[in-house]
């Protein structure tokens, strides 16, 4: 059994006694929600701010360690997985550009097929999702 004395292999010349403190200033954790995310984000932004070479060898890994977890989480809070439903998938990278629908007419062919496919009376044609995900530079699978 590994005694909690024991420190991590590799700790990189970190003075273990300054990354305990900011360890326990911070109190990193796995994220489980937007609000412990947007703390981390805080945290991870206060750090960069320093600028490259400013931070303290404990600082950087902390870094590291904060950007891990805020991307781990972000992936499982944020995935869109293939074969998901596409429409969700099309209004998801809709708002996340900024889109309105008649921003997509000329790829669906008129603003009405457009309307129709929002509303799911509609399916993704393979010709439309092909052009959705040369526009939006994802597999075109997301709309199959």
């Amino acid at each position: 059994m590994i005694s909690l004395d024991t420190q991590i292999a590799g700790s990189g010349g970190i003075d273990t006694r300054k990354y305990g403190k900011l360890l326990a200033r911070f109190t990193p954790k796995v994220i489980e929600t937007e609000a412990e995310n947007d703390a981390a984000l805080a945290v991870i932004e206060a750090l960069m701010s320093k600028g490259e070479g400013g931070l303290t060898a404990e600082e950087d890994v902390l870094l590291a360690l904060l950007l891990n977890l805020s991307e781990r989480f972000e992936e499982k809070a944020y995935a869109m997985k293939e074969n998901g439903d596409p429409v969700d998938a099309l209004q998801f990278l809709m708002e996340a550009n900024d889109l309105r629908p008649v921003d997509l007419a000329e790829l669906f062919g008129s603003r009405a097929r457009v309307s129709d496919v929002l509303a799911r009376r509609r399916a993704i044609s393979k010709e439309q999702a092909r052009r959705l995900g040369e526009r939006f530079r994802v597999s075109a699978g997301l709309f199959i």
